[in-house]
């Protein structure tokens, strides 16, 4: 039975998201542990408009729009390191959720 850690990141800081993710990277290769990924998913371009004065009718003015990245890694067994990283702390424009799967091997019930 083995224990696969899933770490999905999103930023609105691309280069913040891509330190992180690489610092946890290179964190895993010294450890031994295994690592799949980073993978990333096209970035989600968000549009939220603005209204001129918010409570009243005072008609919308400009959108504000920014993008949001994602990247998404998977730590196979090694379950310090995986609890280590997911409790570690982020940078406040980073947001972490992670996901614990457990797997048997193949013929395993």
């Amino acid at each position: 039975m083995t224990f696969v850690t899933t770490l999905r990141f999103t930023s609105g800081d691309r280069r913040v998201l891509d330190d992180v993710v690489n610092d946890i990277k290179q964190t895993a290769k010294r450890k031994g542990a295994e690592l799949k990924g980073p993978h990333s998913k096209s970035p989600n371009a968000v549009r939220v408009p603005l209204s001129n004065c918010p409570g009243r009718d005072g008609g919308l003015i400009d959108s504000w729009r920014y993008t949001i990245y994602t990247r998404t890694i998977h730590i196979i067994g090694h379950s310090e390191f995986a609890r280590a990283t997911a409790g570690r702390d982020f940078p406040d424009d980073i947001h972490v959720e992670v996901d614990v799967e457990r797997r048997t091997g193949a013929g395993r019930t």
